[in-house]
């Protein structure tokens, strides 16, 4: 009996102890997960650089703080635990470019190299819905280029055969007859950081397309998979990027145009006459609706010839995924400023009865 009662006793503990191995493995996995996944990037999507400044005395340790303030990295400990464990040689003092796209580890990466900061370096911002002569414009301000210049090469026949062989989502679209800019649409809009006023223009374009081609790859096989060519969805994203006021509204007035174009319907976007006729209205005239141009979609069936802005990562998003509704007409009540608001409609009865409703300053 006592033999049995021991032999009872080491089966339980061993019972004991194997619960106990497998809690503290299940435990080590779970931090080894927590740790990793809090070591990453903040946002993998935000590629907008920051300058950071490490002053005389900092340490690694110590900038934790600040490096959370500015959104940098996800947390504070963990950043403490990598700076433990890693051992990374000491820090310079200096200006550093950090983005929260990049991982404590390219972070401290960065900082090893020592301050990259150059007096001369210029940055400039491109909002999302501009066109290509203001990107141009804008750059010109900040560069020793002017607009005109930047324009010329832009649209150069050589410069576009060079994009073309060097970005698989540029093709021969870009160079139909009665496209207005080739570019149109293709520069992504996002904060960019040159060396100095002298980059050539070619470098300035080529950032900017680098840009694209991340934020494109990420729906590669949406693209692959979709009966419109990325001329086309950049061309739809552009249109969905003038027409939505609210960000949640981009997907369904995605899913508007999407609806429209598979029922054989005019798309029929104010924003495709604003750049048919190079003039921003709240509201046409009839003359102005009946322009002959590739880019009316009051008066040509099927998508614009070509991108009337440069879409931005939510509109891009929106085209690639889009709300699926039976909607098929919007509007925005622009009357009333302080209250944005997009009305739906499945019907034109519908639609006319809310155009009477919230359309009252015209």
């Amino acid at each position: 009996m006592e033999e049995m009662s021991n032999s009872s006793f080491f089966m339980s503990m061993k019972k004991v102890v194997g619960i106990l191995i497998g809690v503290i493995l299940v435990s080590i996995i779970g931090i080894v997960i927590l740790y990793f996944n809090n070591i990453g990037p903040v946002d993998k999507n935000n590629l907008e650089m920051k300058e950071f400044t490490v002053l005389k005395g900092n340490t690694y340790l110590s900038l934790a703080s600040s490096l959370k303030e500015q959104n940098l990295i996800q947390s504070e400990l963990f950043y403490k635990i990598y700076v433990k464990l890693n051992n990374p040689k000491e820090i310079q003092a200096g200006k550093y470019s950090l983005s929260s796209s990049m991982s404590v580890k390219e972070i401290i990466s960065e900082f090893e190299k020592g301050s990259t900061y150059n007096p001369d370096i210029v940055t400039f911002t491109i909002p999302e819905g501009k066109h290509l002569e203001d990107v141009a414009l804008i750059v010109s301000n900040i560069t020793n280029h002017t607009k005109e210049e930047l324009l010329t090469l832009w649209n150069s026949e050589e410069f576009i055969n060079e994009v073309i062989e060097n970005y698989w989502f540029v093709t021969e679209e870009v160079k139909q007859d009665g496209i207005r800019n080739s570019l149109e649409g293709y520069l992504f809009p996002s904060t960019y950081e040159l060396m100095n006023k002298d980059v050539d223009g070619k470098s300035i374009a080529y950032k900017m397309l680098d840009q694209m081609d991340k934020v494109l790859s990420n729906y590669k096989e949406q693209i692959e998979k979709s009966e419109y060519s990325v001329h086309e969805l950049l061309t739809l994203a552009s249109i969905v990027e003038h027409e939505a006021i609210l960000d949640e509204d981009r997907p369904i007035i995605a899913g508007i145009f999407y609806n429209r174009l598979a029922n054989g319907w005019k798309l029929q976007s104010c924003a495709t006459i604003g750049y048919a006729i190079d003039e921003w209205k709240l509201t046409y005239s009839k003359t102005d609706l009946a322009v002959d141009s590739p880019y009316n979609t009051y008066l040509y069936y099927g998508l614009p010839i070509g991108p009337g802005n440069m879409p931005g990562r939510k509109s891009i998003e929106a085209v690639m995924s889009p709300d699926e509704n039976e909607y098929f007409f919007f509007l925005a009540n622009v009357c009333d400023t302080e209250n944005q608001k997009t009305y739906f409609s499945k019907t034109l009865q519908e639609h006319n009865a809310l155009k009477a409703k919230y359309l009252t300053c015209f």
